[in-house]
């Protein structure tokens, strides 16, 4: 029997996703359908999500006739699910090239296929969803008040406290197990967040507000010679995964930042780091849902404006520093 796999959120199931899992169906005998849990969605999808509940969702993917199971994760991304089920078919929608599908290198390693396969026109999940919010305030304009961006910034850090406690948490912990574990760390960013990249690094070799030992971290992003030589001999996508190539190594971790959560350098890097069995944090704002779906964990600053993103990223760094300081100290006594 041919199992196809293929997943995603299904948050609102439209005609898009029907003719998607029709086509998918039938490379194959058996079609599972992996399904983000709610946890997972909330963290890939940001504020708002998900629309309807996973045992929901599941209701209505197994009442489909080209659907045969359906299995929830809680993780990010269905690699675990992938690797259990052992597909002979692995499948995603056209807005993934087989490049960025999660998984493709394990089902081809076992003599599988993998297709990304042309969407639907005129159906998109998220542009439903904007629909649904287009009521909702827009971003505020070059003309307006110092007071409205304040207001914006004290707005986005509220949510920030009352959301990313549990996840700051955890990933300061997966960076203190990478040190701990005699690995390093890697980090990535374009622009602001490439200054984000160093300073983070810099608090980690340095120190932040206490005296430990120093830990290992290199920001991809200051090596002049080695940043426009890459991009010159090969181009810019390959600008940190020529670094990763050299220096990431499995059992490290890789922080990837991207605003937008679709930096096409930043996703290669994310890639390329997953070939090599490092752990990725993704850092991005509320938009950046591909850059959540391809990392291992997630932040996802609560706001769509960058400014407002990278403010929250700064803070995220200085938490991480704090805690990881904390972790040392009590591992001292």
């Amino acid at each position: 029997m041919k199992t196809v796999f293929t997943n995603g959120g299904f948050d609102i199931l439209h005609p898009g996703h029907v003719d998607l899992l029709k086509r998918a169906r039938s490379l194959g005998d058996r079609l599972v359908v992996g399904i983000n849990s709610d946890e997972s969605i909330r963290r890939t999808k940001g504020k708002g999500r998900p629309i309807v509940s996973q045992e929901a969702r599941k209701a209505v993917l197994l009442g489909l006739e080209s659907v045969d199971e359906v299995v929830i994760f809680d993780e990010l991304t269905p690699q675990r699910i992938i690797e259990e089920i052992v597909p002979d078919v692995l499948v995603k929608g056209g807005d993934w090239p087989e490049s960025e599908i999660v998984g493709a290198e394990f089902v081809r390693s076992r003599g599988g296929e993998v297709h990304s396969l042309p969407l639907l026109d005129g159906y998109s999940t998220t542009a439903i969803i904007e629909s649904m919010n287009s009521t909702a305030s827009g971003e505020i304009s070059a003309i307006s008040s110092l007071d409205a961006s304040i207001v914006e910034h004290q707005d986005a850090l509220t949510e920030f406290r009352a959301t990313l406690q549990p996840q700051i948490e955890e990933t300061a912990n997966v960076i203190y197990e990478t040190f701990k574990a005699g690995k390093k760390v890697l980090i990535c960013g374009n622009g602001g967040s490439a200054a984000d990249s160093q300073h983070l690094a810099a608090e980690f070799v340095g120190r932040y507000e206490t005296e430990r030992i120093a830990m290992p971290a290199i920001a991809l992003t200051t090596d002049t010679s080695s940043l426009t030589a890459i991009t010159n001999d090969y181009d810019f996508d390959r600008v940190f995964v020529r670094q990763i190539e050299a220096l990431g190594n499995e059992g490290d971790c890789l922080i990837a930042f991207s605003t937008s959560g679709n930096s096409s350098n930043i996703i290669a890097a994310v890639m390329e780091a997953r070939r090599r069995g490092m752990t990725v944090i993704g850092m991005t704002g509320s938009s950046g849902k591909k850059l959540a779906g391809l990392s291992d964990h997630c932040i996802m600053a609560p706001s769509a404006r960058t400014a407002r993103i990278q403010e929250c990223h700064i803070l995220i760094c200085h938490l991480w520093c704090q805690l990881v300081d904390s972790y040392v100290a009590e591992a001292a006594q």
